[in-house]
């Protein structure tokens, strides 16, 4: 018997081996088929047979480098199409403006699922779940955005102003505390802190305040973009013993954002179920997509995911972008000279400012745009092509994820001369328009919601930063580019800060 039972067991075990072994073998044949399938696209040798280009990318990501420099490398290489694997799946990368075009500026052409859904949970903890930027389902998607709308009209984001202004005050009385001790300060981290206190005050109705004390709240949002990035690129980071700590933080970071969102949720809608008056801001748009009187525990999971994407992208997009813009006005002293005569001219000694002073600030405008240009926060966005197409020439079977990547066209010279250079006049009102080439925020129907939000907030902060005062960036910092998903200044654009005196 006992022997009858080791026979059936090793007779089960070796026909469990072969039924692998012809599993993979197949799916080796298909991914041949794929490389037979796509190969006449130009694009970089491949790594190895199976991962493709994934030890390209996985390398890059542990020694530091921003990924996009990588793909801005094939770029000026093989050309304005290329392609790179990973397993089964292709990428193909273009910046042929006419393509870019067609792609993001049609809802024919969804998100490809397999690609967001990695950001729907990272390692096994809900993070973005089935929000905006997720759902891949257009008409899904066009629902939640239709009920959104409102909280980011152009009538709702004037009654704004004041709260941009009172945060900025904020940041103002830090500075000024910064420039009484003469010690040095992290401008990103400070503009991390007032985006935060802006979007959960208009978004949310939370008060945070965190320029007057620690915080979990910015350090979750940090770790959460770090997990994703490996979450994302690097499939065999969970695999490795030696990340396991990692990993437990960064699904600790996401239960803090989703807890404090369930009860911001929770408490919005008792006070709407009781007549209360509320904000028609953010939160309450995210209730009225599920609807009030909704229980069950998918419908409230659906309305966290909303909350943790807006919390998110509304402090990351600001703060990148105005990080980055000091980070530059301070190595170039001769357009922080030209902007802040501009913010002297327009505000003069005002303490609030305006809706209408924004639209005469036409030079900070474009020194915003430029930093978008050089930085994109997100530096490009993916569509599922199942049809096929033709880029360049080039005939590419459907079936293929396409890449629009806006941090590599807005690197290369064949649209902006000398790339590389720091330079606001090419968005001068008679300059010549950038055609698909520049899309930091996307474009067409999946374009970003908050962008005239986000720039709106730059602009006021930016505008009492230069009114206020002077800063100097500290000597010996790098100015490398921190990619953590999103783009920062890795160095924390660390300055000193004095008081400006009158007409300087």
């Amino acid at each position: 018997m006992a022997g009858f039972i080791l026979t059936w067991a090793f007779n089960a075990l070796l026909f469990l081996f072969f039924g692998l072994f012809l599993a993979f073998l197949c799916y080796c044949v298909y991914i041949k088929y794929i490389h037979m399938k796509y190969d006449h696209i130009p694009g970089p040798p491949r790594d190895s047979f199976l991962f493709g280009h994934s030890a390209a990318m996985t390398r890059a990501l542990k020694s530091g480098e921003v990924l996009n420099d990588t793909f801005l490398q094939w770029a000026q290489t093989y050309g304005p199409v290329f392609k790179i694997n990973a397993m089964h799946y292709v990428m193909v990368w273009t910046h042929c403006p006419e393509t870019v075009k067609k792609i993001i500026m049609s809802p024919k052409y969804p998100k490809p699922e397999s690609a967001y859904a990695r950001l729907a949970s990272l390692f096994g903890e809900r993070f973005l779940g089935n929000g905006m930027v997720t759902e891949t389902d257009h008409e899904k998607w066009y629902k939640q955005r239709r009920i959104m709308d409102p909280a980011f009209s152009s009538s709702y984001l004037r009654g704004l102003m004041g709260t941009f202004n009172d945060q900025a005050e904020k940041l103002m009385s830090k500075l000024s505390e910064v420039a009484e001790s003469q010690c040095e300060v992290s401008m990103l981290h400070l503009v991390n802190c007032v985006t935060l206190n802006v979007i959960a005050k208009v978004a949310f109705g939370m008060e945070l305040d965190l320029l007057k004390g620690n915080s979990a709240f910015p350090d979750a949002i940090t770790t959460c973009l770090k997990g994703m990035v490996h979450h994302t690129r690097d499939m065999f980071f969970q695999l490795y013993p030696g990340n396991r700590a990692f990993i437990k933080k960064v699904r600790e970071a996401c239960r803090l954002l989703r807890v404090t969102g369930a009860k911001c949720i929770q408490d919005r809608k008792a006070a709407m179920q009781n007549g209360e008056d509320v904000p028609n801001d953010i939160l309450t748009k995210i209730i009225e997509t599920a609807g009030l009187e909704s229980t069950t525990k998918e419908d409230e999971e659906s309305m966290v995911d909303n909350f943790v994407f807006h919390y998110v992208a509304g402090q990351e997009t600001t703060a990148g972008q105005l990080a980055f813009c000091i980070m530059e006005l301070g190595r170039h002293p001769e357009i922080l000279r030209k902007v802040r005569k501009e913010v002297d001219d327009v505000i003069g000694s005002k303490r609030d400012i305006s809706y209408e002073d924004l639209g005469q600030l036409g030079y900070l405008s474009q020194v915003l745009k430029e930093v978008l240009r050089m930085y994109p926060n997100v530096p490009g966005t993916s569509r599922d092509i199942k049809e096929d197409m033709v880029i360049n020439g080039l005939h590419i079977p459907g079936g293929f994820m396409c890449i629009l990547d806006s941090y590599v066209a807005g690197r290369l010279d064949k649209f902006f001369k000398d790339p590389l250079v720091f330079d606001p006049d090419r968005f001068h009102p008679d300059a010549p328009k950038p055609y698909y080439c520049y899309f930091p925020f996307a474009l067409g129907p999946r374009s970003c919601l908050g962008q005239n939000f986000a720039q709106m907030e730059a602009k006021v902060v930016m505008a009492k930063l230069l009114q206020r005062f002077d800063f100097t960036l500290t000597p010996g910092q790098t100015f490398d580019i921190l990619d953590t998903g999103t783009l920062r200044p890795k160095g924390g654009v660390m300055c000193h800060v004095k008081p400006r005196h009158p007409n300087m």
